[in-house]
């Protein structure tokens, strides 16, 4: 059948008397929890670049490529984001990078 008005006028569709139909649905959805905060390691010309890979490993619990891609962007770039989550559960790590003579610090981001 080919498409055509004369077609379409043979089918007559009317909603009119169809009933109206409204309905209240509740929706459940889980809320994806957005890291507000992330850990970053800025250079220095002091620490070495094993021991910055060692520190990654052992605080943040990088694997060694993860820990040596970080410090290669710590050492290009200046500073690297090594860590992403809460608040509260970054400040230990970045304690701890500091304890070890690294510079750290926690930053927000929306």
């Amino acid at each position: 059948m080919e498409f055509s008005e004369d077609n379409i006028s043979r089918f007559r569709i009317s909603f009119q008397n169809q009933e109206k139909h409204q309905e209240d649905v509740e929706v459940a959805f889980d809320e994806e929890v957005i890291a507000a905060h992330q850990l970053v390691v800025y250079n220095d010309e002091v620490n070495s670049f094993d021991y910055v890979i060692m520190t990654l490993m052992e605080v943040c619990e990088h694997s060694s490529e993860q820990a040596e891609q970080c410090t290669l962007q710590i050492h290009f770039r200046g500073r690297c984001g090594v860590k992403s989550g809460d608040f509260d559960e970054l400040v230990s790590m970045r304690n701890e990078i500091c304890r070890r003579g690294i510079s750290a610090e926690i930053e927000s981001y929306q």
